[in-house]
């Protein structure tokens, strides 16, 4: 936190002393201009200097590597993080390629050693991803450039631009608490970029073997984080059904969400 205290002056002749006080007021607000020019509303409100240098670009694989609180990241963005259980939307027909995909996984998990990120990704991430895009008849984009500004730039792993479009992105390092804030930084880009009307975007981070979702409510601009997370195979039904009821558009209440 910054204090500035200000200085007092003494007053030698009495006759002078208006024009002293003009000239310690024009002082005075010299130095207050100057602090606010070195100083942002953030760093008085927030107690410390930004996280974020707006002076640097910022790819979204650098927001993975942030170590601040997730909290003050997005705030700084313009957006809130809330942790909660999510109501997703959920397809309840279409679900018959599961089983056949599910043994195929099983299989590939047999034989793979999932060690290394890219073998995650083309074992596990892009294999679910490329049925579901084929059920749903909608086109997957990899590797999808965005560039808002110097804060969010990159490439999306993977978009599905269905009803409420969908993001996923690998977790680094298998990490997917700081992978989340990424995912986040993502949501923030694809909210600014979309010529969309959806009202929320939807966004998972994963492993391969374990998926979590997060949601942008862009009215208000909030992050909902989910506190579930869904694991492969064993919640593979319930994955495929999440992703394909997000694709197609699938309603919920909103009072449920």
């Amino acid at each position: 936190m910054l204090l500035v205290e200000r200085g007092s002056w003494g007053w030698h002749r009495e006759g002078r002393s208006d024009t002293y006080r003009n000239i310690h007021g024009q002082i005075n607000a010299t130095m207050k201009r100057s602090i606010h020019d070195r100083i942002s509303p953030k760093q008085v409100t927030m107690g410390h200097p930004p996280i974020l240098d707006r002076t640097q670009n910022y790819n979204f694989n650098k927001y993975f590597d942030l170590t601040a609180d997730p909290e003050e990241i997005f705030a700084e963005l313009g957006y809130t993080l809330v942790n909660q259980s999510l109501q997703l939307p959920t397809a309840s027909s279409g679900l018959e390629f599961v089983p056949a995909l599910q043994n195929r996984l099983l299989k590939t998990l047999e034989l793979v050693d999932l060690s290394s990120e890219m073998a995650r990704r083309e074992t596990l991430i892009a294999p679910i991803l490329l049925e579901v895009c084929t059920q749903a008849k909608q086109k997957l984009k990899i590797e999808y450039v965005v560039n808002v500004n110097e804060l969010l730039r990159g490439s999306f792993d993977y978009f599905i631009p269905g009803k409420h479009n969908l993001l996923v992105i690998e977790a680094k390092q298998a990490d997917l608490a700081r992978g989340f804030v990424q995912l986040g930084a993502e949501l923030i880009a694809l909210d600014q970029w979309t010529t969309s009307e959806a009202p929320v975007l939807y966004g998972a981070i994963t492993t391969g073997d374990a998926w979590k979702f997060g949601r942008l409510d862009r009215s208000t601009h909030t992050l909902l984080r989910d506190i579930r997370l869904y694991t492969v195979p064993s919640d593979l039904t319930q994955l495929v059904a999440i992703l394909l009821g997000i694709i197609q558009g699938a309603e919920i209440p909103l009072e449920q969400v």
